[in-house]
């Protein structure tokens, strides 16, 4: 037997770095970009310790921002922006509405095949962001309760990340970590690149597991929802109250010049009474979403929105009119001009951690937030005073121009659908499916680089006009780049500086004579693991390495070793700490208790298929 090596300086400096890596990464004190340019940042300064001057290099160092996978990454986004802005995966996902019917298995299957198609060609979040909407419209068409399809849609989601090589971060930054570890390898070592469509059996096996699994047993796993709360051609305002608790008619009230209302500000009125005041009307002049610094004046007509036992304190307290309909306000407030919304906001929203009042939301946004509904409870007590969290359903009244508007916000997903807005112009959709189809075609039929492909598809649609840079530059999530930059080089040097070596061989001489399936299979739980805990590119990043390394020393093939890490950090299903788990969460009304539930049955399939698929494709 070889003999074991030696903790080294440089060893003990890597793994210290590790440690802390995983320590922030799992503690959430940092941001994750943050945190990854902290590591990069803390293995630049090692240049100042004697012996370790040469473990990276500086042109190592920054080498993540120039990799094919933060290329490749950069040119996914922008394609799927140029998409997204054409409509072109709306149109797809709305398909569903006319093929679906109402039957709850074929609508999860249509629905879970579609999301599944899309997410193997852009991020699994943006895909489930697409599909949200829709799944929202069908369960209040259909009377199924969200619960019933959401959670199926969000799995398949994460399982069609696995689909291709350029679906999910970890897929993108593989071949440069094989390319990395391949410089310490001989020539009969040496691993070989992964092409587009090697993992696509697996991923299509992993779909199909997921969905049969929803298809077959989605009855019994999956919450019940309560169906009531469905309402169906019975108006937004009843369906707001049924769904959330939220009374969203708007009532009119006469101010004299005798109330206590007058001179003070709108927002002080909102906050004292809890109520939302959306229009005024004061010497002829009406506003629609009055700044919430103008005064009131006297005698004016209020437009708000109130709950029942709020309104009636309100108008006796404040000596107040109440008038039994709609009569200023009847034009300007029209379904066909303004009504009430359904707004998620997505994990990497700016949003998070701040409240609606410091946020100056109606200034901001134009929208006068009503209640907030998080695990299924509906915030209405002082909520412009709330903060705000990943996964919170907003209920607002706006303008149809605004929630437009904010379409293109990356901030905010609109669960609203059926609501008018502006077509979308054909040309620019065929010009956007045309230069994604032309960078499919590239990878598929030439022998250019994955990113240069990309990048042909991504400045198209700038240069002909599908979006423009600034809009180009918004598709792109720079917290992602910057997490893939920065943790790269901590990959290089776990294997350059022998960590991966050292802990691998000991590791063996602690466990003695294992099969490669059983590493295998314990490769693919501590990837999937670490994926609950920190991100899916952390987890990559640090476990690749010790993968292709625990491979050569048993005698396994390296390069499946990698790939079996890669595919598991996309098995993150049992708590909500994925994205797209913390995306559907809100929606879905579902409890942690769900995902437990559900998520460990999906699992062990998970673990299971893409075991059994990965050792009968290589």
């Amino acid at each position: 037997m070889d003999a074991l090596p030696t903790l080294t300086t440089e060893i003990v400096i890597v793994m210290m770095i590790v440690a802390f890596a995983i320590f922030i990464f799992a503690t959430e004190l940092l941001r994750v970009d943050v945190a990854a340019m902290l590591i990069m940042t803390l293995l630049g300064l090692l240049i100042f310790v004697p012996g370790l001057n040469q473990l990276l290099t500086p042109d190592v160092i920054f080498s993540g921002f120039s990799s094919n996978a933060v290329i490749s990454i950069i040119g996914v986004m922008i394609l799927g922006g140029g998409l997204d802005k054409t409509g072109a995966m709306e149109r797809v996902a709305w398909a569903i509405l006319h093929f679906g019917g109402k039957t709850e298995k074929r609508i999860v299957a249509l629905i879970s095949g579609t999301v599944a198609i899309i997410s193997s060609f852009m991020q699994n979040v943006g895909a489930a962001a697409l599909i949200l909407p829709v799944v929202s419209r069908i369960s209040s068409r259909t009377r199924l309760p969200m619960s019933r399809l959401v959670m199926p849609m969000g799995f398949c989601a994460i399982l069609g990340g696995t689909m291709t090589m350029v679906a999910s971060s970890p897929l993108i930054m593989l071949n440069d970590l094989i390319k990395n570890a391949n410089h310490g390898l001989g020539p009969d070592q040496v691993m070989q690149h992964f092409s587009l469509f090697s993992v696509t059996p697996i991923g299509l096996a992993l779909v199909a597991s997921g969905m049969l699994l929803f298809l077959l047993f989605g009855k019994y796993i999956l919450p019940r929802g309560n169906t009531e709360t469905i309402t169906r051609g019975r108006g937004t305002v009843r369906y707001m109250r049924n769904l959330h608790g939220v009374h969203a008619a708007v009532r009119e009230i006469e101010v004299p010049d005798d109330s206590i209302l007058v001179g003070m500000d709108i927002a002080s009125v909102q906050l004292e009474y809890d109520i939302r005041i959306v229009a005024s009307r004061y010497a002829g002049k009406v506003l629609v979403s009055p700044p919430v610094e103008a005064p009131i004046y006297a005698p004016a007509m209020l437009a708000i929105i109130a709950q029942p036992d709020k309104l009636k304190k309100f108008v006796a307290a404040a000596g107040l009119k109440l008038r039994p309909k709609l009569v200023e306000f009847r034009h300007l407030l029209a379904r066909s001009i303004a009504g009430v919304a359904e707004v998620l906001v997505p994990p990497d929203s700016t949003l998070i951690g701040h409240n609606a009042k410091d946020l100056h939301f109606r200034m901001t946004y134009g929208l006068s937030l009503l209640s907030i509904v998080r695990s299924g409870k509906a915030i209405t007590d002082k909520v412009a005073t709330v903060e705000i969290e990943a996964g919170d359903m907003l209920v607002c009244h706006t303008r149809w121009e605004y929630l437009t508007r904010l379409e293109k916000d990356r901030d905010f997903v609109i669960v609203t659908t059926d609501y008018p807005r502006e077509q979308q112009e054909p040309y620019k959709l065929a010009l956007a499916l045309g230069f994604f189809a032309l960078a499919i075609s590239m990878i598929v039929f030439t022998n250019i680089m994955l990113p240069v492909a990309l990048m042909t598809g991504a400045v198209g649609m700038i240069i002909f006009g599908v979006l423009s840079m600034d809009e180009a530059y918004k598709a792109v999530s720079w917290k992602t780049v910057f997490l893939l930059a920065g943790l790269l080089p901590l990959g290089i040097a776990v294997q350059t500086s022998g960590t991966a070596d050292y802990v691998v061989k000991h590791l063996l001489q602690a466990i003695g004579d294992v099969s490669p399936l059983i590493l295998q299979t314990m490769v693919a739980l501590l990837a999937a693991a670490f994926s609950l805990v920190m991100s899916n590119v952390g987890a990559t990043v640090l476990l690749v390495p010790f993968a292709i390394n625990l491979a050569l020393a048993t005698g396994a093939d390296p390069a499946m070793f990698a790939l079996t890490v890669a595919i598991s950090t996309s098995n993150s299903f049992l708590i909500p700490t994925h994205q797209v788990n913390a995306l559907i969460m809100g929606p879905g009304e579902y409890r942690v208790k769900d995902f437990l539930r559900v998520g460990s049955i999906m699992t062990v399939l998970f673990l299971i298929v893409s075991l059994s698929m990965l050792n009968l494709v290589f």
